[in-house]
């Protein structure tokens, strides 16, 4: 009996065993926590916590942070993209260095970048004293708690899970299929518009849904540059979860709201496609 064929298994299996207890098994609770009700005769199976979230100020909250999620990812990418395409045209020894550079935000604490944009957009940072140093504006601006700041944070945050994607979708690029277009007489614009872009949208789609879904549930950052005046979804998760007698149902509209999320990212998925198929037509 040959059992080299079991190594991979068992190489694996260490990773399996961890992400079904820390992952799936958590998952299962928390969606059957939403289901169960607790009561004096025992636990019974309901809907009343998921009826409770129909209510405008929740499915504004939800789709709130569906808004967040797209605003981000959209920018991401508007800024990613030319950065990865630089990034992959470049010589061999620049795009080391270029991962380098991009990479180095994660050697270091996540809570030290967002301090790190405190000193910058404080009434008293960087960015209000060199606006006040041009005499372009005479007293301070509020960037702080508001929803500017928030996006800032986020985009700076989630920009390098959008390049990278896309940077390796276009680093195996074939440049000889430009040449072969610029060659049969197509235009720069024609040739990226059929050539380049298409088969970058693999890039595109992956990095586009590695920044969408954790920003639907970001709550930290909303939280520390946004202050009191924004909530959403990981806001209200949070609060539900941490409350001493509203666990359950923090487990119910994390459900609730991650149902929208599914259905988005289906839409969002069949928009691409049209968009990668559009693309490619004459």
């Amino acid at each position: 009996m040959n059992s080299s064929r079991y190594i991979p298994f068992t190489l694996g299996a260490p990773a399996l065993i961890w992400q079904m207890l820390f992952l799936y098994c958590p998952l299962l609770l928390i969606v059957g926590t939403s289901f169960i009700s607790v009561s004096a005769t025992g636990l019974t199976l309901t809907l009343q916590k998921f009826i409770t979230f129909f209510q405008p100020t929740y499915l504004y909250v939800i789709f709130s942070s569906l808004l967040l999620g797209f605003s981000n990812a959209f920018l991401c990418l508007l800024i990613a993209y030319p950065l990865a395409y630089f990034m992959a045209s470049s010589r061999k020894h620049c795009k080391n260095l270029l991962l380098f550079l991009l990479i180095i935000p994660f050697w270091t604490n996540f809570l030290l970048h967002v301090y790190a944009w405190f000193f910058v957009l404080e009434k008293e940072g960087f960015i209000n004293h060199l606006l006040q140093s041009l005499q372009i504006i005479s007293t301070p601006i509020a960037f702080m708690n508001t929803l500017f700041a928030t996006m800032v944070m986020m985009v700076y945050y989630y920009l390098p899970f959008m390049v990278l994607p896309i940077y390796f979708a276009l680093d195996k690029f074939d440049v000889r299929l430009i040449e072969a277009s610029l060659d049969l007489g197509a235009t720069k614009g024609e040739t990226f518009r059929r050539i380049v872009a298409p088969l970058s949208m693999s890039g595109v789609r992956a990095g586009f849904f590695l920044v969408y879904i954790p920003s639907f549930g970001e709550f930290v950052i909303p939280e520390l540059m946004g202050g009191d005046k924004l909530v959403f979804v990981g806001s209200i998760i949070s609060r539900y979860i941490l409350g001493d007698e509203t666990g359950s149902l923090g487990a119910a509209f994390a459900v609730f709201a991650c149902s929208f999320l599914l259905i988005s990212c289906f839409l969002f998925h069949l928009l691409l496609q049209r968009v990668t198929y559009a693309l490619q037509k004459p």
